[in-house]
């Protein structure tokens, strides 16, 4: 009742569905039919039902007005109205009701709902198409079903403005609506729906605000920035973009990836309430090459494109973890930029900023900052992930030590790390066995993700610690083992030269003298070799392993700057030469025939390097074959 003892009759903007009304409310209601148990009545272009003779208080004709108060949902679904005849009364204009958010149907399931929002995904089954749609609070799979494999509501496209209503249902794990109606929308509604929709997006995804695990003052400029990368992944999540990431294939590179990929996942099922989400929108893919690789960005490319095309996906966003800040990325990065794919990377190798700048969406770097490879990859990923899903920082806790020891940073956090590890049961050795057994397990796995196995080998997600211990314990020994025997194998055909500058050079012909093929590859193997010159030696030294047409490198205390050499050997040499690196770690290729030349001119150049008692190698070498 209002003031006066006036009663309200509620006038239903001709879009109301059921869900507008509520029992005993009193409407303005047209007729609309008379049969002679009654009469049926209009409250809304979509919502009638029938007023008994016994409940009717005069007669009526098709078109008259009448004030009814509904009184049953029936079992079967209709709607029973009464009319009343109040005296004096207020009328009341009920607005469209779009229902409740996204975030807010678990709890209806079963009902008729009426949600607004845009379509996010458009994909048509060989049954029903299903339209994905995000509100800003999630989104929802929706089934409209026109004829086995043909589009129902042609008219509309992704990005659209629509109102959809149907019966909300449980379905395959996750929630489903079955549509009844799908209405575009037009107009100052289409404009208020992408506002609203990008207000949400923009509220729901800033990140979490979490503690970092230590108190590490040279990680800290580089957690605002982490901040804006957790922004980009969430908003993709709300926006329903597919998010891809490609990760360095090695200890450090796993480290980053599994830890974002998890709480990844668990944002997913947290904003899409259809049924395993991460399955379609997010893949973790290794890469062997410390850079984009133009045959890693063609498979990206061709899947990305063959998703949209097939199932109407948006392009997704592209995750670089532990590479792609260099010149050498940016081939990949050109072909990716013809399409709508943004690209964020997170790495710790020495950038080329001003190459990549304008080619990526956003850059986090320890050297942009100052700083340097000591703050690695795994270390940085780990924030991020915990800025995403905060709940799972006891399963993370242990992995930024792994990837300092896998990668070998010298970093006085290193202690911090470590004893943060030891108090979640990890002692040094286990993180050693533990980087041991990823880098072992990744060989094998060559171009695939390893899925339950490295989370298992690094105690992510893992649902059995026995399983875990067992499988380390397997994985590492077997690594060890098979190291073992590649150097004591190399150790008689090492070619040992005591350069001009004082350096030591230790060579290795790898095709004559290593097991190819197998583990370790020819990176690793140079670099094992590598470990027990240094730790015999007195001085600075080099390994060069070489092969047929390639070579990897490695130095402690000699400022290479590969790069640099790269580039003047391609000016010298007729040799092909390609590659890259950083001060102390990198790898080059050449053309077969000029081998030797090429060797040559290399470590003439080497030999003219300055000396840094600092420089030590602590990035793990390419894999190459």
């Amino acid at each position: 009742m209002t003031p006066g003892n006036r009663e309200v009759v509620y006038d239903l903007d001709p879009r109301c569905r059921e869900e507008a009304l509520e029992e005993g409310a009193l409407y303005h209601a047209t007729v609309n039919g008379v049969v002679p148990y009654g009469v049926f009545v209009d409250v809304s272009e979509h919502v009638s039902g029938l007023v008994h003779e016994s409940n009717l208080l005069g007669e009526y004709g098709v078109g008259d007005k009448v004030i009814v108060a509904l009184d049953e949902i029936k079992a079967d679904g209709d709607l029973s109205f009464v009319e009343r005849r109040p005296g004096e009364y207020t009328t009341e204009a009920v607005d469209r009701s779009d229902g409740p958010a996204i975030e807010a149907l678990p709890d209806a399931v079963g009902e008729t709902v009426t949600l607004s929002g845009e379509l996010a995904q458009i994909n048509q089954t060989g049954g029903p198409t299903i339209f994905t749609l995000r509100d800003g609070t999630g989104l929802i799979p929706c089934a409209a079903f026109e004829a086995a494999g043909v589009r129902a509501y042609p008219d509309v496209s992704i990005e659209d403005p629509v109102r959809i209503t149907g019966q909300l249902e449980a379905r395959d794990g996750g929630l489903q609506i079955e549509v009844d109606d799908l209405e575009a929308l037009s107009g100052s509604e289409a404009e208020d729906c992408h506002d609203r929709v990008a207000s949400a997006i923009e509220e729901r995804s800033a990140p979490e605000s979490v503690d970092p695990l230590i108190d590490w003052p040279a990680m800290e400029p580089l957690l605002e920035d982490l901040d804006g990368v957790a922004r980009r992944l969430r908003r993709a999540a709300l926006e329903g973009r597919p998010i891809r990431i490609r990760h360095h294939a090695d200890g450090d590179g796993i480290c980053a990836a599994v830890p974002l990929e998890h709480a990844l996942e668990q944002y997913l099922d947290a904003v899409h309430l259809g049924g395993d989400p991460a399955r379609h929108r997010l893949q973790r893919l290794p890469a062997k090459a410390p850079y984009y690789e133009l045959e890693d960005v063609t498979r990206d490319l061709n899947y990305a494109l063959g998703a949209s095309e097939r199932h109407g996906q948006q392009l997704p966003l592209l995750v670089m973890l532990d590479n792609g800040s260099t010149a050498e990325d940016v081939p990949a990065y050109r072909n990716l930029a013809h399409y709508d794919i943004p690209i964020v990377v997170i790495d710790h190798h020495h950038p080329d900023p001003d190459a990549v700048a304008d080619l990526l969406d956003a850059h986090v770097n320890p050297y942009l900052h100052d700083e340097d490879y000591r703050i690695t990859t795994g270390m940085l990923a780990v924030e991020l992930a915990r800025s995403i899903a905060p709940a799972l920082t006891g399963a993370f806790e242990h992995v930024p030590a792994v990837a300092g020891l896998a990668d070998r940073s010298e970093a006085d956090a290193m202690d911090d790390y470590l004893a943060l590890a030891e108090d979640g049961g990890y002692a040094v050795e286990d993180l050693q066995r533990i980087g041991e057994a990823l880098d072992y397990a990744t060989h094998w796995l060559r171009y695939d993700d390893g899925g339950q196995i490295v989370r298992d080998a690094l105690d992510v997600d893992c649902p059995d610690d026995e399983r875990h211990a067992d499988l380390v314990r397997f994985l590492s020994d077997r690594a060890r083992r098979d190291v073992q025997r590649q150097v004591d194998a190399a150790e008689p055909h090492l070619d040992r030269e005591d350069l001009a500058n004082g350096a030591r050079c230790v060579q290795l012909d790898l095709d004559e003298f290593a097991h190819r093929f197998t583990y370790p590859a020819p990176g690793k193997t140079t670099g094992a070799i590598h470990d027990r010159e240094v730790a015999d030696a007195e001085g600075p030294v080099i390994t060069i392993g070489y092969g047929p047409d390639f070579a990897v490198l490695r130095s402690d205390g000699v400022r290479l700057d590969i790069p640099e050499m790269v580039t003047a050997l391609q000016a010298e040499t007729d040799g092909g030469v390609s590659g890259g690196g950083h001060l102390v770690v990198g790898s080059i290729r050449f053309v077969e025939g000029r081998r030797e030349a090429v060797l040559s001119a290399l470590i003439d150049k080497m030999a003219d390097a300055d000396i840094d008692e600092a420089l030590s190698s602590s990035a793990v070498l390419p894999d190459a074959e």
